[in-house]
């Protein structure tokens, strides 16, 4: 990566590069996933934004009529379960599968304000 392209991350063949997420309503999607994670976003207009990672973007929110739940589930890393618990509840979350042990971490899965199921899981304590 130059000096030239500071918002240029590395591609590494055949990997998951970019994720785009459907939304209904794009300031609600902003602002739930601005509180519950943290994240930041580069704005391209009404129906798209970009979610922000260090040396450029992880993916997207696009604008639809209707988001249907189903589908691939994405899955987020946390450092802290609870403290990403709590940011989903404080961002309007609604968490559809409690948070439970599996082989190698714990995790939990909720919906955001427009219907899409995402999950976040941590390693065991």
């Amino acid at each position: 990566m130059s000096e030239d392209a500071p918002n240029q991350a590395p591609h590494l063949h055949h990997s998951i590069d970019y994720l785009e997420l459907p939304v209904s309503d794009m300031d609600e999607a902003q602002r739930f996933y601005a509180t519950a994670f943290g994240w930041e976003f580069n704005q391209y207009g009404p129906g798209y934004a970009g979610i922000k990672k260090p040396g450029g973007e992880a993916g997207g929110l696009r604008l639809e009529e209707q988001v249907t739940r189903g589908g691939p589930l994405l899955v987020l890393f946390s450092e802290d379960l609870e403290q990403s618990l709590a940011g989903v509840r404080a961002g309007g979350g609604e968490i559809v599968v409690e948070p439970f042990d599996f082989p190698g971490g714990r995790r939990f899965h909720f919906l955001d304000p427009c219907g899409n199921e995402l999950a976040v899981w941590a390693l065991p304590d």
